[in-house]
C-alpha cells in the first residue's frame, strides 16, 4: 500500500517544483510584482527598482526563467524579461486540478 506512494513523478509534475521554488522566495515575488501587465524589463530597470545588487537580480532573474516564470529576449546588447502568466497558471491549476481530483 505505502510502497506505491514512492513513485518518480509524472511528467506533467516535473516543472511543479522549481516553479514553487522561484515562487516561494520573498526578493523573486518582489522581482515579479515589479512588472506592470505585459511590461518588459531588462536588467537595469529591475535593480533600480530594487534594494538588491546587479548579481543578485541576475541571480534571481535566472531562477525566474529557470522554473518558466519568466520568459526573455536578447535586443542588441540587452536581455528583456517577462511575466509568463500562462506559464505559472498552467503550472499551478495542475496542482489545483490534482487537489480536486485526489481529494
Amino acid at each position: 500500500m505505502y510502497t506505491d506512494l514512492i513513485q518518480a513523478l509524472p511528467d506533467e509534475w516535473k516543472d511543479v517544483s522549481g516553479m514553487f521554488v522561484a515562487l516561494g522566495d520573498e526578493q523573486r515575488q518582489r522581482i515579479l510584482l515589479t512588472f506592470q501587465p505585459g511590461e518588459r524589463l531588462n536588467v537595469t530597470q529591475i535593480v533600480t527598482a530594487s534594494t538588491l545588487s546587479r548579481t543578485a537580480v541576475s541571480h534571481h532573474l535566472k531562477i525566474l526563467r529557470q522554473a518558466g516564470a519568466l520568459q526573455s529576449e536578447k535586443i542588441g546588447k540587452e536581455v528583456y524579461f517577462w511575466v509568463d502568466k500562462k506559464n505559472i497558471a498552467a503550472t499551478l491549476q495542475r496542482v489545483l486540478d490534482y487537489v480536486k481530483n485526489n481529494s
